[in-house]
């Protein structure tokens, strides 16, 4: 089970001299994947630039589990999250679309951070709630088999 977050096109200047999406490029695919769901936590770009308040990542595991190439596509999925008052913990996977395959996943743990100051900061209520809606109503989707950043949550 999982949340679809979005799909990408695996551009030729993203694969390298083995004619695969070279290895630094998946995680820019997460990346900016994971940046559509910080847009619905109100945590992304637009708030980093007019609140100073941002998300920044400290912790992660990556697993290249399938090749993919210039041209196929992809779908990520969110396959777990979670907070507390100032971390976020959260696991993305990517699936090629034609076979349906695992090709790779990401874990990571980031901090929410005041960018004035440059240090962690606890979530407001506006972004608490909103978070907690979504794991609410997404729980059921959630898989927490298997997850390598355990424990780092303070609840």
């Amino acid at each position: 089970m999982s949340v679809h977050v979005t799909n990408q096109l695996i551009q030729k200047e993203w694969t390298d001299y083995n004619d695969h999406l070279n290895m630094a490029y998946y995680v820019l695919i997460f990346d900016k994947a994971w940046e559509v769901v910080l847009e619905k936590f109100k945590m992304g770009e637009s708030s980093a630039k007019t609140t100073k308040m941002s998300t920044m990542v400290v912790e992660t595991h990556t697993t290249y589990n399938s090749e993919v190439k210039e041209g196929d596509e992809v779908e990520i999925v969110l396959t777990f999250f979670d907070h507390d008052k100032k971390r976020l913990h959260f696991r993305l996977e990517m699936y090629e679309k034609k076979t349906n395959k695992l090709s790779a996943t990401i874990e990571m743990l980031s901090l929410y951070i005041n960018l004035n100051e440059r240090k962690v900061a606890e979530f407001d209520e506006e972004r608490t709630k909103i978070m907690d809606s979504f794991i609410s109503t997404n729980k059921a989707n959630f898989q927490i088999d298997n997850l390598k950043i355990k424990g780092k949550l303070k609840k």
